[in-house]
């Protein structure tokens, strides 16, 4: 279910009939330049509009789309995924974001928080 659910989520982020994740579509709903949002996903500027990187673009992009999507599942929606992911802090990450976290390559830690919440351990 939760595969069959990321493909759903992830889908909002491609271009047209691409089955590659869209860096353009992704920094238009996290309100982050390019630029960012190649620093977020730890590529170059200018790999994130190469054509051929597109399989290690979408590598660098999946930790964020999949944390949007289980956020977005939790929070109701997009938008409020998108608001906790840049500004509401992680407990125990002394005050740090999941946009924070994933900038320094813990997304699978994000991830896990995740998970854990929505198991309830955290609730």
């Amino acid at each position: 279910m939760q595969v069959h659910g990321f493909q759903i989520g992830a889908a909002g982020f491609s271009e047209g009939s691409s089955p590659f994740l869209s860096p353009h579509r992704l920094s238009e709903r996290l309100g982050v330049t390019q630029s960012e949002l190649a620093r977020l996903a730890g590529v170059a500027r200018n790999t994130l509009t190469a054509k051929s990187a597109t399989r290690k673009v979408d590598a660098a992009l999946s930790p964020i789309v999949r944390i949007l999507t289980v956020a977005a599942e939790m929070a109701g929606d997009e938008s409020r995924a998108v608001i906790w992911f840049k500004h509401q802090p992680i407990p125990g990450w002394a005050g740090k974001t999941a946009y924070d976290l994933v900038g320094e390559g813990k997304a699978d830690e994000v991830l896990t928080y995740l998970e854990a919440v929505r198991a309830g351990v955290y609730a």
